[in-house]
């Protein structure tokens, strides 16, 4: 459980109790109910690697977009509706390379300006074979906050716990020629547990 949901659940949680006692218990029902969604919005299930894999899903979601951009990178865009788990996690096992914050606008995170347009974490991971990966957590009209919990020169490994975006948003990551995609437009993805990507045998 992210403690995140923890902080709004006592905090729904008291104010339920309060209101209870000081006016009648039945109108401090709703503060209960959003007690009890933050505790499982905020859920982290535990997931596994498959076996084998080499990039996996950061987040769970919708894949919106599978776009060729420039020098043969290939952006894949997912779409976290506030029905998913926010947790997000590394798509790849390596050393983090690169961070940094781009500030931006709120727009809906399904829309492809979102990619560009809105605020973001821009973060690089280098495999130990020297493949850079990078994945952006952007945030989206309700998400207003995304939160990476690494710092440049950490070791992560695949599937590993690295931030949290909050309530609905975007994940995009970028992956080099060197590798060759898993998945397709419609896709549903869960983070650490979907293969994303395998590299192409030379």
């Amino acid at each position: 459980m992210v403690i995140t949901g923890i902080y709004y659940a006592l905090a729904f949680g008291a104010a339920g109790v309060a209101v209870a006692r000081l006016t009648r218990p039945v109108w401090a029902l709703p503060l209960f109910v959003l007690a009890g969604f933050f505790l499982w919005f905020f859920r982290d299930p535990e997931r596994e690697v498959p076996t084998g894999a080499e990039a996996v899903s950061p987040a769970d979601g919708t894949v919106v977009a599978v776009k060729a951009e420039a020098d043969g990178v290939t952006r894949v865009s997912i779409f976290l509706s506030p029905l998913d788990v926010h947790v997000n996690r590394s798509p790849v096992g390596g050393r983090v390379v690169a961070f940094h914050y781009r500030p931006g606008r709120f727009l809906v995170a399904s829309r492809e300006e979102a990619s560009a347009e809105n605020e973001q974490n821009v973060i690089t991971v280098e495999t130990p074979d020297g493949s850079r990966v990078t994945f952006k957590q952007i945030a989206g009209l309700v998400a207003r906050r995304v939160v990476f919990n690494k710092k440049v020169g950490d070791a992560v490994a695949i599937g590993e716990r690295i931030g949290l975006m909050k309530f609905g948003s975007r994940m995009d990551v970028l992956l080099g020629p060197e590798w060759t995609l898993l998945v397709n437009s419609g896709d549903k993805v869960q983070a650490a547990a979907t293969p994303l990507a395998r590299r192409k045998k030379p």
